[in-house]
């Protein structure tokens, strides 16, 4: 292995360097794989075997190097805005997830109960961050990802007759309350950052406000749930009701 070569990989691990090659990494005898077998082209290969210890040992991301890496190809159509909306579905739109872990764990969420497509803004942390990649253990290669602004979709996805959820405060007893399930018509889902929930901007698109109850209901307790905890919660009822 070259020292431009590697040079060239490492470049990979910022996100400058990620919209430069068009390029990201992937790590791991089972994520190459699903790479290889999803639409993503990948570029290169490197192996531990071929290249050596020290050489997988500088290209890695991880503390413990895995067997194989990868250089794949990013695809352009996930920075493309939707030309149309969906006529029924399950969606997730992420208004500024900033967490790698988050981010990631909520597409592997999405892909346990089968969400139709994830929206995100230009703000939310870059999904071919090694991070991401790592914590979606697969899934990035298999939900449509697509980014967008958020606020602008969601005005979009209401005049379309769809529905645009959210969690807030003040909102209806999610429990409790009438859900859309996307059967008839498409439903999004807006999940929020992580400190501030859900922008102003976002909520004023909402259509219906929900609120995830603590238990029991006059405990005090956490002020709020992690982001991708909120998230399967939610999904998990939706699909539930299906």
């Amino acid at each position: 292995m070259t020292a431009n070569e590697i040079k060239a990989i490492k470049a990979l691990g910022t996100k400058k360097g990620r919209d430069e090659a068009g390029l990201f990494v992937v790590e791991g005898e089972k994520m190459v794989q699903e790479a290889a077998a999803s639409s993503f082209k990948v570029k290169a290969v490197y192996r531990r075997d071929e290249i050596g210890e020290k050489a997988m040992e500088r290209i890695s991301s991880l503390s413990s190097p895995s067997p194989v890496l990868a250089m794949v190809e990013k695809p352009s159509t996930m920075m493309m805005a939707p030309a149309s909306i969906p006529s029924k579905g399950l969606f997730l739109a992420l208004d500024t997830i900033r967490d790698p872990g988050n981010l990631g764990t909520i597409l592997r969420t999405a892909d346990w109960f089968g969400v139709d497509g994830v929206f995100a803004s230009p703000e939310t942390v870059d999904v071919f961050n090694p991070k991401v990649v790592q914590a979606t253990m697969g899934a990035i290669f298999r939900v449509p990802y697509t980014v967008c602004e958020i606020p602008l979709l969601c005005r979009r996805w209401a005049e379309a007759g769809g529905s645009v959820c959210g969690t807030f405060l003040d909102g209806a007893d999610f429990y409790k309350a009438d859900l859309p399930l996307g059967n008839d018509s498409p439903v999004i889902i807006v999940v929020g950052n992580e400190s501030e929930g859900i922008s102003p901007e976002t909520a004023a698109e909402v259509t219906s406000r929900l609120f995830i109850p603590r238990f029991p209901v006059e405990r005090i307790g956490s002020e709020s749930l992690n982001a991708s905890v909120a998230t399967a919660i939610v999904l998990a009822e939706f699909r539930r009701r299906s």
